[in-house]
């Protein structure tokens, strides 16, 4: 592979010094230092110029329409359809204007080829086309980001307040899943208790974790907003998840989050694109290392009944580890012995100052 990339370098090398000066020759004919004659070569590469924008163009529409359906999977979010419609808007805008400057300058190459006797018109400036093929493109840019920022400030925004909440954090190379127990309130962790069997570094000394728990899998409720909370815990990745239209980075000391409704079951889905096998997914789309195609999780949409007899089977992290459970509580009566020892000693010398 790393040789055929070298003759590659070299051979586009050779295509550009032979273009170079080919460019001196008729730089040299057109300032009158040379009186050589152009030839055939110039009136072949003006066809070629057609054969490419005819030839380039068909397969590139035989490319789209055949991938259509790839690039493009069912919707099962409430923000996916907005989010589709603004993705097209903005592609049939670019791709009008593509298409037009495209062919114009390919024909116009054509069309203008060196003909002997014919000089072209010097047109230096003109304010009124200055300002048009300005003020226009602003103005539909400017529309364009004022139509993305709008959704982008509504699903970034403050989610639900009845929204179930995931925690859902990147490591080379797989993803980890944690939820909140009854509480619905996660409890504190830290990196400096991450081990084999404590992946997420629960510190449980804080209340709130004792309940939280990890799953190999993410549920969520059909029709219920659902929260993503996204960490990383050693380099870049990010949490995409197509059908519903929902990517963001996860950021190493940076927590994100994105949160999204889904309209959607997995069985729904499974019924609608006639996969039995259908699996929502969530895969990492940064290159993040070696392992990177590994990164993949899979998501489970249940109806909302389904989802509370799922979440209600779930055992904690602390009652499927005792051991880190005692661990911690063992830490916490040595530090409230240290806290008493002194407390005593204070107290003793203040007891015998009194009866003396």
């Amino acid at each position: 592979m790393t040789t055929l990339g070298i003759l590659l370098v070299l051979v586009l090398l050779l295509v550009v010094f032979g273009l170079l000066f080919r460019l001196q020759i008729l730089t040299s004919i057109f300032s009158g230092s040379s009186t050589r004659e152009v030839g055939v070569s110039n009136r072949v590469n003006a066809i070629l110029f057609i054969i490419f924008l005819v030839v380039g163009g068909a397969a590139f529409a035989w490319s789209f329409a055949d991938n259509y359906d790839k690039m493009n999977p069912p919707i099962a979010s409430v923000h996916g359809h907005a989010t589709e419609r603004m993705f097209w808007t903005t592609m049939i805008i670019l791709g009008i204007v593509f298409t037009l400057t495209q062919v114009l300058l390919f024909v116009y190459s054509y069309k203008y080829q060196h003909k002997e006797g014919r000089r072209a018109f010097f047109f230096p400036h003109n304010n009124k086309i200055e300002v048009i093929w300005t003020l226009i493109p602003a103005i539909v840019m400017a529309g364009l980001v004022f139509a993305g920022w709008k959704e982008w400030t509504r699903i970034t925004g403050p989610a639900p307040k009845d929204a179930v909440v995931v925690e859902v954090m990147g490591k080379q190379f797989n993803w980890l899943v944690r939820y909140p127990g009854r509480d619905q309130k996660l409890g504190v962790v830290n990196y400096r208790l991450i081990d084999a069997t404590n992946e997420f570094g629960f510190d449980l000394s804080d209340q709130n974790g004792i309940d939280d728990f990890v799953a190999p899998e993410i549920h969520v409720p059909k029709g219920h907003p659902v929260l993503l909370k996204i960490r990383s815990r050693d380099v870049l990745h990010a949490v995409y998840m197509p059908h519903f239209r929902v990517q963001m980075y996860a950021v190493p000391g940076m927590p994100t989050k994105f949160w999204f409704t889904p309209t959607m079951t997995t069985d729904e889905m499974r019924a609608q694109t006639g996969n039995p096998k259908f699996t929502y997914e969530l895969a990492c789309n940064q290159i993040c290392g070696r392992g990177h195609f590994a990164m993949k999780l899979n998501i489970v949409v249940d109806e909302p009944d389904d989802y509370v007899a799922w979440f209600a089977q779930q055992k904690s992290f602390s009652e499927q580890n005792p051991d880190v459970l005692a661990s911690f509580k063992q830490k916490s009566d040595k530090l409230v012995e240290k806290e008493t020892t002194p407390a005593a000693a204070a107290v003793v010398p203040a007891t015998a100052k009194a009866s003396l």
